[in-house]
């Protein structure tokens, strides 16, 4: 059984050393001596030295140093496309050359100084060793190859250099060697300022994820007693950041997905709306920009999107519910309100520009979510996806009925439908205030096409539900006050119907209220009789008849044959913003006119694209 004898001491007041001897016979071996007018310290075995002294440390024979990579620094090419390799491992006498390949050679000896090894190396912690053994190869050279085979491996993937766990660590190494009579030695250096200063922000920074102004003073304090630098500090920082558990599973993720893309050469839509999602949920978990900004520059090296036609909706769409599958590997991203939002806009502007490619995706993230319980993954991940499609059926059930009230005739809603409405309402307001309004009647108020009824209705149905929500009014009102406008716009439909053709040529004759009143009783009896009315006409709706049929007359036989005749599309648009007419009606009334006359139909369709 393997036996360690450790020395520890200072350097001057910056490094602090640790110095291990594994081995069977450690403890019969004379394996250092201090050179007390030089102030060093020398660590040696038959063909191996190590001199420390206050500012730098020498060495020659076989072995080399290690440490655990610093977040975000250059790595080699072979290392950085390992996500398992997590420590940087460098051998003495080694080179790379042009293909990659490394080259050992007998030229082992040198001599780092503290702050070289401190900054090209970790900023806090740095390994040195060496081995004897009487296994090895009598050329250096040699020597080297053949322990980069043995621990190369191992020093360069254990999680004990990171966490200075050195009995760990002498416990993964000693036994790879496969020699009882070897020895290997092992030391440690420890930057006692960098030390203060990362324990010092990580105790900061790990409490919640920010440092006060306070807090930010005390390192800058600390920084300037030690004479520490901004390159260092900076380092340091990032690094601490990224220890955090939750800020290292999202970065190693988008790292991970990065590698991948790597590979393959090309980041596809999917990758990259996972790719935004991490960085979504980084700025949610306050993780700074600057872990994925490293990260972007070494990995992703200009490459784009393989297809650039994707529509900023469905790339939003496609990243937040690649989100939900974060949750299998510890990464927390629930979807919030600010996500729903966006899912439920670009399922409106799908639905705008006709394009299925929202619903194809859910389709795809539905069967995605089935199979993955299916396959024993947790239940869970369902109440995510639950979350979104109940919120999407809102939507589509409001956006119905809505605009059934507002575009179509004859639609009657009832007390139920209403109740269904304000709990809707109330789900969206808690997405965004007035949410509601913005998804649903902004818009439908600035459309062209909105008839007078429509408009009456949807107004009404808006009033009422905040006045219910106010508590100022109920359901049955609102009920009440929707069946007098729907009660309302059914007769206006028939006595236009009924009214139109008595007097389209001959409005002139009716201007008097006498003449008005005789063909009002005549078409109130005659619907009576033919049982199209149950009551009375009321007097405004009969007046606004006459009045839409004179509009409709002066616009037939004087404006329309001027607008065809100079194509003036700006006369039209200022006719139709100005009657109150709607745009439907009289939209069907210019194709009589066209069809009646003989005309072709194209022109007054070019006439149309003249608004557009």
């Amino acid at each position: 059984m393997h036996k360690d004898i450790r020395l520890h001491g200072l350097m001057g007041d910056q490094t602090e050393y640790f110095v291990m001897v594994v081995g069977n016979d450690a403890y019969q071996r004379y394996f250092f001596n201090i050179v007390q007018e030089e102030d060093q310290l020398r660590i040696f075995s038959p063909g191996n030295e190590m001199i420390l002294s206050p500012e730098s440390i020498s060495y020659q024979g076989n072995g080399g140093n290690f440490c655990e990579y610093m977040f975000g620094v250059d790595q080699p090419s072979s290392d950085l496309v390992k996500p398992e390799i997590i420590n940087r491992l460098v051998m003495y006498g080694a080179r790379s050359d042009e293909d990659g390949a490394v080259r050992f050679s007998d030229r082992t000896s040198g001599t780092e100084t503290y702050d070289t090894i401190f900054f090209e190396g970790n900023a806090v912690c740095n390994y040195f060793f060496f081995v004897h053994s009487n296994l090895l190869s009598r050329k250096l050279k040699n020597q080297q190859e053949e322990l980069v085979k043995q621990v190369g491996k191992i020093i360069k993937r254990t999680e004990a250099v990171g966490s200075e766990r050195d009995d760990i660590l002498i416990s993964e190494l000693y036994p790879l060697l496969n020699d009882e009579t070897s020895q290997l030695f092992i030391v440690k250096l420890i930057n006692r300022y960098h030390r203060e200063y990362r324990d010092l922000f990580r105790s900061f920074y790990f409490k919640n994820k920010k440092i006060s102004d306070e807090d930010f003073s005390r390192l800058v304090n600390v920084a300037t007693t030690y004479k520490i630098d901004r390159y260092q500090q900076e380092r340091i920082r990032i690094d601490a950041m990224y220890r955090s558990p939750a800020n290292k599973r999202i970065v190693d993720e988008y790292r991970n997905i990065l590698l991948a893309c790597n590979t393959k050469g090309e980041i596809n839509n999917l990758d990259n709306a996972r790719l935004t999602r991490l960085k979504t949920l980084s700025v949610r978990n306050k993780i700074p920009g600057a872990l994925f900004y490293t990260l972007d520059e070494m990995l992703k090296k200009g490459r784009n999107l393989r297809s650039d036609q994707e529509h900023d909706y469905i790339a939003t769409t496609r990243e937040i519910l690649e989100g939900i599958f974060f949750r299998e590997i510890e990464i927390e991203s629930r979807i919030d309100r600010n996500d729903m939002l966006k899912l439920i806009q670009a399922k409106k502007k799908a639905m705008e520009n006709r394009d299925h490619s929202f619903d194809q995706l859910m389709l795809d993230a539905s069967k995605e979510c089935d199979e993955k319980i299916r396959d024993g993954a947790d239940s869970a991940l369902l109440d995510g996806f639950s979350y979104v499609i109940t919120y999407l059926d809102r939507f589509d059930t409001v956006s119905n009925l809505i605009s059934q009230l507002a575009f179509m005739e004859n639609v009657r809603v009832n007390e139920e439908m209403l109740r269904g409405l304000l709990e809707h309402k109330a789900a969206f307001d808690n997405l965004h205030e007035d949410c509601f309004q913005e998804l649903f009647i902004r818009e439908l108020f600035a459309n062209a096409y909105l008839g007078g009824f429509g408009r009456r209705k949807v107004k009404t149905l808006m009033e009422g539900l905040e006045a219910i929500e106010s508590r100022n009014s109920s359901i049955e009102e609102l009920h009440v006050q929707l069946i007098e406008i729907d009660q309302e716009e059914r007769i206006a439909i028939v006595l236009l119907e009924h009214v139109r053709d008595r007097i389209r040529n001959f409005y002139s004759k009716f201007n008097t209220k006498s003449d008005q009143e005789a063909l009002r009783r005549e078409v109130v009896e005659e619907l009576r009789t033919k049982k199209r009315i149950s009551t009375d006409i009321p007097d405004h709706l009969f007046s606004e008849t006459i009045f839409t049929i004179k509009k409709e007359a002066m616009y037939l036989h004087s404006l329309l044959p001027q607008i065809i005749a100079e194509r003036n599309v700006g006369l039209r648009e200022d006719f139709l913003d100005n009657s109150g007419l709607d745009r439907f009606y009289v939209e069907e009334l210019e194709r009589e006119y066209y069809e009646k006359n003989g005309l072709d139909i194209e022109e007054l369709y070019q006439i149309r694209k003249g608004l557009n």
